[in-house]
C-alpha cells in the first residue's frame, strides 16, 4: 500500500487529532458525530440523511466488506467526512467489487484514519456535536480553525432540497399491486419503497417542495414522510403540507425527519439533541404492545412539548405515553428511547396519522420495527372501510 499523507481533525472547541489521509485527499467541513453501528458503513454513506455531517465510526476497523453495487441506500455518498480509526487493507467479502477507500476517492469523500475514535466519541459526547474539519492539504492547525469556526451551523440548516429528487418516479409494486403512496422525498432510502413494494405497495417519490396538490394527484391511499438531513425548525412548506393532509384524513406515515414534521404539524416544537442518536443498536419501547424493540437511529433532534417547560425556556420531550390535544384530535407519545427517554414516535387517535423517529427500513441491523410498514396497510385498509361506512 502506498503512503498516505498526513491529516488533522480540528473540532471548532480547538481539540486536535492526527492522522492520515483517507479516500480523497483534500479538506472538508461539517457537523461531527459519531455512529455505534458495528456494520453498515455503505448505508450510513449513501443515507442522504447524513448530508453536512463528518461521520465518525465508533467500530475499530472499517471497509473490511469493501463496497458493492447493491447496497447502496441512493444515488451517491453523501457524508461531508468520514473518520475511521484502522481502514481494513483488505475487503473479504464475496460481494465488494472495489474497497471502501477507492469509493470515498472517486467519489471525492475527504476522510481520516488511524484516528483515536474512541477518545474522539467521548470527547462529542461530553461536549455536544460541534462543527469540524479535516484537512489532508495542509496541517496548519489554526488555519483549519479559523475555517471551521466560519462553517455553518446544523441549526438552522435546510438540507432537503439538496438531497431531494429533481422529478418524480415511481417503484412499482411487487406482484399485483394493491395500494398507492406518495412518499414526499426529502432525503429517502431506497429501501423504503422496497419494503412498500413488497407488501403490494406502489410509491411514487415525488419531491420535497411538491405541492400539495401534485402529491394528491395519482389518488394515492397513503403519504409518507421520509428521513432527511437539517434542522426540522426550517421546513416549514413540509409542515403546512402536512397539516393540509391532516385536515383531508389522508393517512399519513412519517419516519425519522418525517416524525418531525409530523409532530409540528400536531403543534409540537423540535430541539437539537446534545450529540443524537446515530448507530444500529438503539432500544425503544413500543407503548402499544410493551415490546422493546432494538431500532437504527440517525437524528440529531427531537420532539419537545409545545410550549418552554420552565422560566429558562428550556425544552422537554412529552412524557412517555402521554395523550395530548391538538387541533387535529388526540395524540398519544407511543414510541420512546430508552436510553433518554427521547420521543421515538407519535400515534394520532383521531386522524389516520403515526410516524417514528427511527428507521424501519434500516437493513444493516435487526428488522424488529419492519412491523410499521404492515401498520401503514391496516392503516389504508381501515381508512378505506371507514369511508365506506360514512
Amino acid at each position: 500500500m502506498s503512503s498516505r499523507a498526513p491529516a488533522i481533525l480540528v473540532l471548532e472547541d480547538g481539540r486536535v487529532f492526527r492522522g492520515e489521509a483517507f479516500g480523497s485527499v483534500g479538506e472538508t467541513f461539517g457537523e461531527a458525530v459519531f455512529n455505534t453501528g458495528m456494520t453498515g458503513y455503505q448505508e450510513t454513506l449513501t443515507d442522504p440523511s447524513y448530508y453536512g455531517q463528518v461521520v465518525t465510526q465508533t467500530a475499530p476497523q472499517i471497509g473490511n466488506t469493501g463496497w458493492n453495487d447493491e447496497d447502496d441506500e441512493s444515488r451517491r455518498i453523501w457524508v461531508a467526512g468520514y473518520v475511521v480509526r484502522d481502514a481494513s487493507r483488505i475487503s473479504s467479502n464475496w460481494r465488494a467489487k472495489r474497497g471502501l477507500e477507492d469509493e470515498l476517492a472517486s467519489q471525492g469523500v475527504v476522510g481520516i484514519c488511524e484516528v483515536d475514535t474512541r477518545a474522539l466519541t467521548r470527547h462529542l459526547r461530553e461536549s455536544g456535536a460541534m462543527r469540524v474539519g479535516i484537512s489532508s492539504r495542509s496541517t496548519d492547525v489554526d488555519e483549519l480553525l479559523a475555517k471551521v469556526r466560519m462553517s455553518p451551523q446544523m441549526a438552522g440548516a435546510n438540507h432537503v432540497g439538496a438531497v431531494t429528487a429533481s422529478e418524480p418516479y415511481t417503484y412499482e409494486a411487487e406482484g399485483a399491486g394493491k395500494y398507492r403512496v406518495a412518499a414526499l422525498d426529502l432525503g429517502i432510502k431506497r429501501n423504503t419503497p422496497r419494503r412498500l413494494a413488497a407488501r403490494g405497495i406502489t410509491t411514487t417519490v415525488y419531491p420535497a417542495y411538491a405541492a400539495v396538490d401534485l402529491l394528491l394527484s395519482e389518488g394515492p391511499d397513503a403519504v409518507f414522510l421520509s428521513n432527511g438531513p437539517g434542522d426540522p425548525a426550517t421546513a416549514d412548506h413540509q409542515v403546512e403540507l402536512t397539516r393540509e393532509l391532516l385536515r383531508r384524513r389522508v393517512p399519513v406515515f412519517g419516519i425519522c425527519f418525517g416524525n418531525q414534521i409530523l409532530g409540528r404539524a400536531l403543534g409540537l416544537r423540535t430541539y437539537k439533541l446534545k450529540y443524537g442518536h446515530r448507530g444500529i443498536n438503539q432500544p425503544v419501547l413500543d407503548l402499544r404492545t410493551g415490546k422493546v424493540e432494538i431500532t437504527a437511529h440517525n437524528h440529531g433532534f427531537a420532539l419537545a412539548k409545545p410550549k418552554a417547560d420552565d422560566e429558562q425556556g428550556a425544552l422537554a420531550a412529552p412524557e412517555s405515553g402521554e395523550f395530548f390535544e391538538t387541533e387535529f384530535g388526540r395524540v398519544q407519545v407511543s414510541h420512546v428511547c430508552l436510553n433518554d427517554d427521547v420521543v421515538e414516535g407519535l400515534t394520532c387517535l383521531d386522524v389516520p396519522a403515526y410516524s417514528v423517529q427511527y428507521h424501519p427500513e434500516a437493513a444493516s441491523g435487526p428488522h424488529d420495527a419492519d412491523y410499521l410498514f404492515d401498520r401503514l396497510v391496516e392503516l389504508i385498509e381501515n381508512n378505506k372501510g371507514a369511508k365506506a361506512d360514512a
